[in-house]
């Protein structure tokens, strides 16, 4: 949620254990971590104001991780949480090559929408039916725009499931609006590992 952190590491050490290359990007820059989520809001929303920007920033991450020497630049995909799945998500609407995307509990808006034919990715995300940061309608004027640009999509929402709800250390966090789920947390990693066995087959 707030830089990266133990949860960040902890998700790629799991990715790396079902035989992935897993990199943790660093999306706010000198390995911040915020333990404020005013303070990660405000600084996720100066990153939404200049999405040119953004995607600049993600697309070094992705470049990083495609130039390391086990990785198969041709079999690439972009997993996040939070704001790292608004990261991922604007990679795949970017055209960036990459086989899927996975966003858990991320924001599905976004300044410029996916083109007709531009998205390359496959798109997984997971969200909250009770998450306050990513409501309902933003979830349906996200499945309209990948409709409308062609791409193959899936959202899975999880019931009576709040923001962050793969991260265990949550309450840290002191917010009402975040909590952590744990069935919702191994059900989504679940379907994360389905999906990644079907695009990299």
């Amino acid at each position: 949620m707030c830089g990266p952190g133990v949860h960040s590491r902890t998700k790629a050490e799991k990715l790396a254990a079902l035989g992935y290359v897993a990199f943790a990007g660093d999306y706010y820059g000198n390995s911040r971590e915020l333990d404020r989520l005013d303070d990660a809001i405000k600084l996720a929303h100066s990153l939404f104001d200049d999405t040119t920007a953004l995607r600049r920033r993600a697309m070094a991450a992705l470049n990083q991780l495609a130039s390391l020497p086990r990785v198969d630049s041709a079999r690439l995909a972009s997993i996040g949480f939070c704001i790292g799945g608004n990261f991922s998500l604007e990679l795949a609407r970017e055209g960036a090559p990459l086989r899927g995307v996975v966003s858990f509990h991320g924001g599905l808006h976004t300044e410029r929408p996916a083109k007709k034919g531009g998205v390359k990715a496959r798109i997984l995300a997971c969200t909250g039916g009770d998450d306050l940061l990513v409501p309902p309608e933003q979830v349906n004027a996200f499945q309209g725009e990948m409709t409308a640009a062609g791409v193959d999509w899936q959202v899975i929402t999880y019931g009576a499931v709040k923001h962050n709800f793969t991260d265990p250390d949550t309450a840290r966090l002191g917010n009402p609006a975040l909590e952590y789920h744990q069935l919702a947390d191994e059900r989504s990693w679940n379907a994360m590992a389905a999906f990644c066995k079907e695009i990299f087959a």
